[in-house]
This record gives structure tokens, C-alpha cells and sequence, in this order.
């Protein structure tokens, strides 16, 4: 059986980003979003229509 130890040690590393991907990240931050007829942007209308789909967690008080 795997050791839990073993098996979280390599986690870090494997969701790192690479430097080509932070650069992706970092240029993208940069860029305006852009709408089409494919994604309109959504209206107050539309989003008045929204609801919740996972309920609200309550903490213990």
C-alpha cells in the first residue's frame, strides 16, 4: 500500500505552473475581455434571472 506521506510530497511540484505558463498567465491579465454573439455579456435582466445552485453553508455559531 502507498504511503499518504509518499503520495503528497509530489503534489507542489506537479501543480506548479512553468515559467511559459506564468508568462501566458501574466500576459492574459493584461488583455480587455472580449464578448461575442457566441458569449454575449450578460444584462442585469439576465442576471437578476440567476440562481444559486449550491446552497448556503451555514458555520456552527
Amino acid at each position: 500500500m502507498a504511503s499518504t506521506t509518499d503520495r503528497f510530497s509530489k503534489l507542489p511540484e506537479e501543480l506548479a505552473f512553468t515559467e511559459k505558463e506564468r508568462d501566458e498567465l501574466n500576459r492574459a491579465k493584461t488583455l480587455p475581455i472580449a464578448f461575442d454573439e457566441d458569449c454575449p455579456e450578460t444584462t442585469p435582466e439576465q442576471a437578476l434571472k440567476f440562481r444559486r445552485v449550491n446552497p448556503v453553508r451555514r458555520t456552527a455559531q
